[in-house]
């Protein structure tokens, strides 16, 4: 059983850190074209950011497996270019996990571009720097704190993910049975004490990331009150 329940939260932390690594360059762009853009049918992108945050995880995981699965609209070419099916392996876990998440990092990114003076790039583009330059050494410096909370806050979630991971991945022991998908299996199996085990190293790791995104959060927020 440990030996199981090891392996299981190793899973569990490498497919939530793929997510994140996933997520991050897509949504510090998309935080940034939202924060810092005005462009017709802005409102049309907000709500497809937005919308994994309103459906249900199943719905998503099942939209992933239309087009990831091996006959997916995507799925297919990729097996034929590379001979890999995507579906039911721990990079389809990863990848549910990250869109799923996706929403809540690009809007924290988002909120915290939008705290950054603009007057403060404005100077920049005059002195010449162009805009990847501005980004670069103003924009993203200024705000690392808020995008390092919506990095943990995306990390917390992508532990947790269950419906979507279920659909396109499965709940495959020692491939892609994350954390919760293991503590469904072993509730189902009546094995209260793993099930209990695995919560608690699951309430354990979800609130030290929270708690070091809302730290973070916090020293941002008092930083540009003074």
């Amino acid at each position: 059983m440990q030996t199981a329940i090891e392996q299981t939260v190793f899973l569990s932390l490498k497919v939530a850190l793929a997510a994140v690594a996933l997520n991050l360059p897509f949504a510090l762009l998309g935080g940034w074209l939202l924060a810092r853009h005005h462009f017709r049918g802005k409102t049309v992108i907000e709500t497809l950011v937005n919308m994994p945050l309103v459906l249900p995880p199943v719905v998503t995981g099942y939209f992933l497996l239309i087009v990831f699965g091996r006959n997916g609209l995507l799925g297919q070419w990729i097996f034929a270019a590379t001979g890999v099916a995507l579906s039911f392996t721990w990079q389809a876990a990863a990848l549910a996990a990250a869109v799923v998440s996706f929403p809540l990092f690009a809007n924290t990114v988002r909120v915290a571009i939008e705290n950054v003076d603009p007057r403060l790039e404005e100077a920049g583009r005059v002195l010449r720097a162009n805009r990847w330059q501005v980004f670069r050494r103003i924009t993203l410096p200024l705000s690392r704190n808020g995008i390092a909370a919506g990095l943990f806050l995306c990390f917390a979630r992508s532990l947790g993910e269950f419906g979507a991971t279920i659909m396109v991945a499965g709940n495959i022991a020692g491939e892609t049975r994350t954390i919760p998908l293991a503590i469904y299996s072993l509730v189902n199996q009546a094995d209260e004490r793993g099930a209990l085990y695995l919560i608690a190293i699951s309430i354990f790791l979800s609130y030290a990331s929270l708690f070091a995104g809302q730290h973070l959060q916090r020293k941002w927020q008092n930083r540009g009150a003074v």
